[in-house]
């Protein structure tokens, strides 16, 4: 028989006890989020009388997502990251911003400090019989239309496998494969010189998919392309594409694909004058709309942990 005591003086006192919420010391606004998690975590364990072992089933799975340093994955998988998006373009309408490019989710697998080349930049740095050549270019352009010199490009994708390097379980890429970034000029204009990427799905014992199959979901994305584009006079983009024509385009589990981010692959010549590995390569143009300062300030910054290396 389900019993509920979430209103009761002995849990009301017992969760300000746990956050020490009538405390002096602490951070304030932390206390203030634990209160409330804590006590909608107690509350729904009343209003769905979730057995002491399904809670220690709970906790086991936090021990597991730890230990396969997922929780970023399973951020997106679950439909996280996709909020925090929302709730930004919401912020957005409301102080009349609009027209940038749609942001979308920036993932588990970026890694600071890729090389920066100026306007042009070839990042399939191994080999990859599966991959056909691809270039990715555009303009970089601010509110006005008019281009932005100096904005810092940034990409990363997956290789032929699904796999991206230095998250690479195979050992096999190097360093930056696949990744690389680019200074504008003044012509605002970027290119990638790189091979075509394929979605990825979880790691099929890992804890994120284990939670995705007791919701009897997958977890496979599209192929696509993330982007970071930074200038000093504008907002932060964080963006990615999906390649035209995946099957999974509008079934990605980690939610990131937007209309307005699906551009047209097209077949062109010429690829052995770029150095590409074949004559015949696909081309990716995405050009890319910067947004203004909100009160002098970027309110796009995103702070979290993120792997960094050398080149």
């Amino acid at each position: 028989m389900s019993v509920n005591v979430f209103n009761t003086r002995e849990v009301q006192d017992l969760l300000k006890a746990a956050t020490n919420a009538d405390g002096n010391g602490g951070n304030t606004r932390f206390k203030q989020i634990a209160h409330r998690l804590l006590s909608d975590l107690f509350k729904a364990i009343d209003d769905l009388d979730i057995t002491p072992d399904e809670v220690w089933a709970g906790i086991n799975y936090l021990n597991k997502l730890g230990q396969d340093g997922e929780a970023t994955l399973l951020a997106a998988g679950i439909g996280l990251e996709k909020y925090l998006d929302i709730r930004m373009d919401a912020a957005d309408e409301q102080a009349g911003i609009s027209g940038g490019t749609p942001r979308t989710i920036e993932g588990p697998l970026y890694v600071a400090g890729a090389p920066l080349r100026d306007s042009v930049s070839r990042i399939d740095l191994d080999a990859d019989a599966d991959a056909g050549p691809l270039v990715i270019h555009g303009t970089v352009t601010g509110p006005d239309g008019e281009p932005v010199a100096g904005a810092v490009v940034e990409c990363w994708h997956a290789n032929s496998k699904g796999f991206y390097s230095h998250f690479d379980p195979t050992g096999a890429q190097s360093d930056f494969n696949l990744r690389g970034a680019v200074n504008t000029g003044a012509d605002g204009k970027y290119e990638f010189r790189t091979l075509m990427p394929v979605g990825y799905g979880c790691p099929p014992d890992g804890a994120t998919q284990q939670l995705l199959n007791a919701l009897d979901r997958h977890g496979d994305r599209p192929a696509h392309v993330h982007f970071f584009v930074t200038s000093g006079d504008h907002r932060k983009l964080t963006t990615q594409f999906n390649v035209e024509g995946d099957p999974l385009i509008w079934d990605d589990f980690a939610y990131a694909t937007r209309e307005e981010l699906i551009p047209p692959v097209t077949e062109k010549t010429g690829g052995v004058a770029l150095g590409l590995k074949a004559d015949v390569y696909k081309d990716i143009e995405f050009n890319l709309t910067l947004t203004p300062f909100v009160q002098g300030k970027d309110n796009q910054i995103v702070n979290r942990l993120r792997v960094a290396a050398v080149a």
